[in-house]
């Protein structure tokens, strides 16, 4: 089995004086097994939250309307970027929720695909790395799998009411391994999209079995 070495610190530069100062931007995230994490939604909200991207701070983005609350705290990854344009989505299981615009250490454990209105979209699976109840697991396969049950709803049916025929389907759930490749994927885009090349560092991708 190979023994994959993460860097120390993921995002280790200073921001630079042409991006603006916001979370996405300047939140340093630190090491893979306690990332700095920025949470929009608190677990059990009905509210989807989101940052505005130009100020900074936390908007409301519009009320879910089915019948159903964020089952974990959600928010991004600092200084990553996805083809959709946005920061990587992350999902971060506690005991409490937590205040939108609130800075959370995670673990990642997993990655959940799926598949929005024909486009993919990968969401981390973490837990609170502060968290005695949740900081010992250290794989998805760790997780009662009823709680995947219910992120698979969650996420199935969150647009069903408000969005007529979008389908939004689950592919799949995968472990911590290649979880934290998209990590590393997401940083290393982040990177050749917005640092200028004399800024630009390497981002170690490690190949998933």
């Amino acid at each position: 089995m190979t023994v994959v070495e993460y860097p120390e610190n993921l995002t280790p530069w200073a921001t630079p004086g042409y991006l603006d100062r916001t979370p996405w931007h300047s939140v340093d995230v630190g090491s893979m097994d306690s990332m700095y994490c920025f949470i929009e939604i608190p677990k059990g909200s009905k509210y989807k939250y989101e940052l505005h991207k130009p100020t900074g701070l936390v908007m409301v983005d519009r009320v879910l309307h089915s019948a159903v609350h964020y089952p974990a705290n959600y928010g991004f990854i600092p200084r990553t970027y996805c083809d959709d344009d946005d920061p990587l989505d992350i999902l971060i299981l506690g005991q409490e929720s937590v205040f939108p615009g609130t800075l959370m250490q995670a673990k990642p454990i997993g990655v959940m695909t799926m598949i929005d209105n024909k486009e993919r979209d990968d969401k981390i699976i973490a837990v609170h790395a502060d968290d005695p109840e949740f900081n010992h697991f250290q794989d998805i396969d760790d997780l009662p799998p009823h709680k995947l049950k219910e992120l698979r709803r969650f996420f199935t049916d969150y647009k069903a009411l408000e969005y007529e025929g979008r389908m939004v389907t689950v592919e799949k759930f995968s472990g911590a391994k290649i979880a934290r490749s998209v990590i590393l994927e997401a940083v290393d885009l982040y990177v050749k999209t917005f640092l200028k090349e004399e800024d630009q560092i390497e981002v170690p991708v490690p190949p998933v079995d």
